[in-house]
């Protein structure tokens, strides 16, 4: 005999067939309420776990040319830092009136990616009070803050970009990596101004201008910085070393 018995609120109940049209059992109000009070908690962790990442993913790029303020060192070798940072801010429609955090600031976008650009203008050697208040206050982890500064030991306008590194004697750097607690894990963009000539004392070469063929050979070379910052901020660090790196073998060999 087809007969299925179940025991029910101590009653045993038989069904004839083992089908049901409907469930057997259902849910009271109260425990729906509670699962859909869970799924509800367990949407809203997520919303909110997505918003923290895209919060974290929308942090700005910190982009610090280094230089000293004022006419008496404008255009000089050591400030091609400040110069990098307004051609990138002349090419991408950044307004860099502001003055905050001890430097002339900006914000806009490069494509679809956040940035800040900055000029400290605590003169050189101080360059990390500014640049430390700057990614301390929004929170910049340091693999997003590129620093742009001369270099005496690169040929004069090559450009070197490096993931990492110490201030290779450069003061305004080690300003700046003392200011993240020793922390050198930052990119940095390097311009090469050359050596100074025969027994020229090198601080008194770093305040000198540039010739007019230099000013044509250097005006290439922010040019290829302001591409190379193009595509280190929406293709990555890698293409634009490469980039970097093989720009000037490219113009020679053009």
């Amino acid at each position: 005999m087809n007969i299925c018995s179940f025991w029910v609120s101590s009653m045993k109940i038989p069904f004839h067939g083992c089908r049901f049209s409907r469930p057997f059992f259902s849910l009271s109000s109260p425990s729906r309420n509670r699962i859909m009070t869970i799924q509800s908690s367990s949407s809203s962790s997520a919303s909110i776990s997505t918003e923290s990442k895209e919060k974290k993913e929308n942090l700005p790029w910190l982009i610090v040319g280094l230089g000293n303020p004022g006419k008496k060192y404008a255009a000089t070798r050591h400030n091609v830092g400040f110069e990098m940072v307004d051609a990138i801010a002349e090419a991408e429609g950044i307004s860099m009136n502001t003055v905050s955090f001890k430097a002339l600031f900006g914000k806009g976008l490069i494509g679809d990616v956040p940035v800040i650009l900055a000029k400290p203008q605590t003169f050189m050697n101080s360059s990390g009070e500014s640049v430390g208040a700057i990614v301390s206050y929004y929170k910049i982890p340091l693999k997003q803050v590129l620093v742009i500064f001369d270099d005496l030991d690169l040929p004069f306008a090559k450009l070197r970009l490096l993931p990492k590194g110490g201030h290779g004697g450069h003061n305004g750097m080690k300003s700046v990596i003392n200011h993240f607690k020793g922390n050198n894990g930052f990119p940095r963009l390097r311009i090469g101004i050359g050596r100074p000539p025969g027994k020229m004392d090198p601080v008194a070469f770093v305040l000198r201008t540039f010739t007019k063929q230099e000013r044509e050979e250097l005006n290439f070379t922010l040019q290829d910085g302001i591409e190379a910052l193009r595509i280190l901020l929406l293709e990555g660090f890698d293409k634009s070393a490469t980039f970097v790196n093989s720009a000037k073998k490219i113009e020679q060999t053009g």
